[in-house]
C-alpha cells in the first residue's frame, strides 16, 4: 500500500534540498534529481510542492524519463484533502515583469531615432 499525502503536506516540500511534485495524483521526491534534469533545475523547482501534471504532459518526455520518474514515486495524493492556494513566486509577480515592458519601450524609441537619423541624411 502506498503512502497517501495531503496537498498541505506536499506543499511543505518546496525547497531545493526537499522538492516534491505531483504528477497525475502521484507524489514524487525529485530533490536529488534537480541538478540532473536536462531542462535545468528551475523548471522543476518552479513546480515544487505543486501539481506539475500540466507542465509535465505539455513538454513531453522520453520513455527513459518516464521510467526515471516512476523510480521517484513516494506515494499518492489524498485528492479529498484541501488544495493549497499558492502565492506567486517572486519572479512570477507582475512588478518583476514590468522591467521587460520598459526595455521594449526604450528599444522602440532607439529604433525610431536611428531610423529617423538614417532617413534624413
Amino acid at each position: 500500500m502506498s503512502t497517501v499525502f495531503t496537498y498541505q503536506e506536499i506543499a511543505e516540500h518546496n525547497s531545493p534540498k526537499d522538492t516534491w511534485i505531483i504528477i497525475d495524483d502521484k507524489v514524487y521526491d525529485v530533490s536529488k534529481f534537480l541538478d540532473e534534469h536536462p531542462g535545468g533545475d528551475e523548471i522543476i523547482f518552479d513546480q515544487a510542492g505543486r501539481d506539475a501534471t500540466e507542465y509535465f504532459v505539455d513538454i513531453g518526455h522520453s520513455d527513459d524519463a518516464l521510467k526515471l520518474l516512476k523510480s521517484k514515486c513516494i506515494g499518492s495524493v489524498d485528492v479529498t484533502s484541501e488544495k493549497v492556494i499558492f502565492k506567486p513566486r517572486e519572479e512570477e509577480k507582475t512588478e518583476g515583469n514590468q522591467g521587460n515592458g520598459q526595455l521594449a519601450i526604450i528599444v522602440a524609441i532607439l529604433c525610431f531615432i536611428i531610423g529617423y537619423y538614417f532617413l534624413n541624411e
